[in-house]
């Protein structure tokens, strides 16, 4: 049946038909349910008309009073408060137009008054009606503005930093003094006492430069930890008896410095599994003589990761002749050797933190003599890291975490496998963190999150998931998914728009089933309705998304890691427009111009489809985009073709 047409998508098909034959192939470059879209959840008290911080906070409520950024700013310290959280105020300060900023015992009339932590503190946030930090838990904070003044304090020195954070959201950006701010009172507090980001992946490490810009991503989205366990790290696994080599150690030490001040606590995972013998003390004396060279460095915290290892073959007769044989023997050989380290090392260490360590039997919730044996045998302080019912878990529960804290007879720290991609180097995974239960935060020691191979981009899946651990009740994943574009985007229209266009189209994972849930609904639309004119302007923004994102977007990075995705999405745009104008052609008709769109076709999806990631063996991996979406739907645009009887052009696919 023949379809009208808006005479825009006619002059497209010609215009397309019009165009000489793109070459085939192109120079490759290295470089449960999704919800519906919604509105940011937020708590009972918050008001839709509070300024945004990120993460949710658990209590914001707007107030009709605000504040003037005036020229010279009054900065209140209290005697013991934050150095770190005091420079960050300063510097939110001045980047919202106060010219200077003097710190004083005592604020004087007519310039605005910031007070940070301390009894005028305390007194400032109950002159503006707002609750102290009296009843917090750790990290916690109190914020309020108002009344010419500001106030802020926290539960602990972490606390009164994340109160400077949220203060540099709600603070304008401008080189001019008097800028109006909103008031506003913030009472917040972490639903999960660790959350972070731990570098746990196979393929290429992260680069020095990269893992300091994640602490600062990390402390600006107030997540507290940073584990460094890369697999491909030699020092870490293959040779974890070894020192490192003077230069490597001395960039652990900047990395351990940086998140100090971040105040993001840096953790270090040794995994010994490929060849310990566990029943050695020599073995135990080599681990803990590792961890002493990190402890000099500044680390207190550390963990031994005992994943992706066999433990029916043991590395020495001695464990075999000690322990025995199977699961059991496996469970109490480890505990052997992590008491050791425990009582050794942590407990001979003032400041260490808990020790932390992954099962062997790290993603399931089955019970088993390994199991066992570690909850009889493994000290009680001692965090087990657990990645839910599978590698990579499509959902957890609270009722599953239940279980594995029951069956490993353990505080449970997730190992929450994603944005990790090193299953999958052909995507990108730039959906949000989902499937989580709320609540579920509750019922954990914390929340840690192993991100993908490309650093820069991970940070749009890393920001839902440092929503999610500070606030899961009011966690929504695409409000949150939304918020870390636009934070991505540095807050400009265009280029966010652009950032969601590509998002989508590397959208789906196994916690996010459905790809590119925008462009298919578009495409669906299409099929249903045959308006072909708003199609059309979806994959034109598909299609124009990478250069705007390469002419504007502010993270080179983020352009550094996606580069083949890029350049195939633009490639999947540019052939999903000329599969949608041959549709076109077909129902009106027009033989010839289909004709010679479905020849142009051939080539443009070769193109899209000749981009690849090169990963750090060498390995040309063809990147994917959209997979079963628009390459979907250039097929049933094919099919179509088919099915009319037009004749003269080779298959697209």
């Amino acid at each position: 049946m023949l379809r009208t047409r808006p005479a825009a998508v006619a002059a497209l098909a010609l215009s397309l038909a019009a165009l000489p034959l793109a070459p085939a192939g192109a120079a490759a470059r290295g470089g449960g349910s999704e919800p519906p879209p919604s509105a940011a959840s937020t708590t009972s008290t918050a008001s839709a008309h509070a300024p945004k911080i990120t993460p949710t906070p658990q209590s914001v409520q707007a107030r009709h009073s605000g504040v003037t950024i005036t020229r010279a700013v009054d900065l209140v310290t209290g005697p013991k408060a934050d150095p770190a959280a005091v420079a960050l105020v300063r510097r939110a300060l001045e980047g919202a137009g106060a010219h200077r900023v003097e710190q004083r015992a005592a604020a004087r009339p007519g310039r605005l008054a910031v007070y940070v932590d301390g009894p005028a503190a305390a007194r400032a946030l109950k002159r503006l009606g707002a609750r102290g930090t009296a009843g917090l838990p750790a990290e916690g904070y109190a914020l309020a503005i108002g009344e010419g003044r500001i106030a802020l304090a926290g539960a602990d020195a972490t606390g009164t930093y994340y109160a400077a954070q949220s203060l540099r959201q709600l603070l304008p950006q401008t080189r001019r003094p008097y800028a109006h701010v909103q008031g506003v009172a913030v009472r917040d507090w972490p639903a999960t006492p660790i959350r972070g980001v731990i570098e746990g992946f196979y393929g290429t490490p992260w680069s020095h430069k990269a893992r300091l810009e994640q602490l600062d991503f990390d402390a600006a989205h107030k997540m507290n930890i940073y584990v460094y366990s890369p697999k491909d790290d030699p020092y870490l696994r293959a040779k974890w008896r070894d020192p490192y080599p003077a230069a490597q150690l001395a960039e652990l030490k900047e990395l351990v410095d940086r998140a100090r001040a971040d105040h993001v606590e840096f953790t270090y995972a040794l995994s010994p599994g490929l060849s310990v013998c566990y029943s050695s003390d020599a073995e135990a004396k080599a681990l803990t003589d590792k961890f002493e060279t990190l402890w000099k460095i500044g680390v207190r915290t550390f963990a031994v990761p005992l994943d992706d290892i066999s433990y029916t073959d043991w590395n020495c007769a001695a464990d075999e002749k000690r322990f025995g044989t199977g699961g059991g023997a496996a469970g109490a050989a480890q505990a052997h050797l992590l008491n050791r380290v425990n009582r050794d090392f942590i407990a001979a260490h003032q400041g260490a933190k808990p020790l932390q360590m992954v099962p062997t039997e790290y993603y399931d919730i089955k019970p088993s003599p390994y199991k066992k044996a570690l909850a009889d045998q493994l000290d009680k302080n001692v965090l087990v890291e657990w990645t839910g019912v599978g590698v990579i878990a499509p959902t957890m529960t609270r009722a599953q975490a239940k279980t594995a804290r029951t069956l490993f007879g353990h505080q449970i720290l997730t190992w929450d496998n994603y944005p990790v991609n090193d299953y999958v180097t052909d995507h990108l995974l730039l959906g949000p963190f989902n499937g989580r239960e709320k609540g579920l935060a509750g019922d954990l020691a914390g929340i840690t999150a192993n991100p993908m191979i490309q650093p820069a981009a991970s940070k749009i899946g890393l920001y839902t998931v440092a929503d999610y651990a500070w606030n899961d009740q009011a966690y929504d994943a695409r409000a949150s998914w939304s918020g870390a574009l636009r934070e991505l985007a540095g807050g400009d229209a265009r280029t966010q728009r652009a950032l969601r266009a590509f998002a989508d189209a590397n959208y789906g994972s196994r916690l996010n089933p459905r790809q590119a849930p925008e462009l298919a609904a578009a495409i669906e639309k299409f099929w249903k309705s045959g308006n072909a004119w708003r199609l059309d302007a979806t994959l034109r923004a598909l299609r124009d998304a990478p250069d705007v994102l390469r002419a504007r977007l502010a993270d080179r990075g983020f352009i550094d890691d996606a580069g083949p995705w890029l350049d195939s999405t633009k490639a999947w745009g540019t052939a999903a427009r000329t599969a949608l104008a041959m549709v076109e052609a077909v129902r009106d008709g027009d033989r010839a111009v289909a004709q010679r769109l479905r020849q142009r076709l051939t080539g443009q999806v070769e193109t899209a489809k000749s981009y690849v990631y090169v990963d750090m063996n060498g390995k040309r991996i063809p990147v994917t985009v959209g997979d079963k979406v628009v390459d979907a739907f250039v097929d049933k645009a094919v099919a179509e073709y088919d099915a009319a009887g037009f004749k003269g052009a080779a298959a697209a696919r």
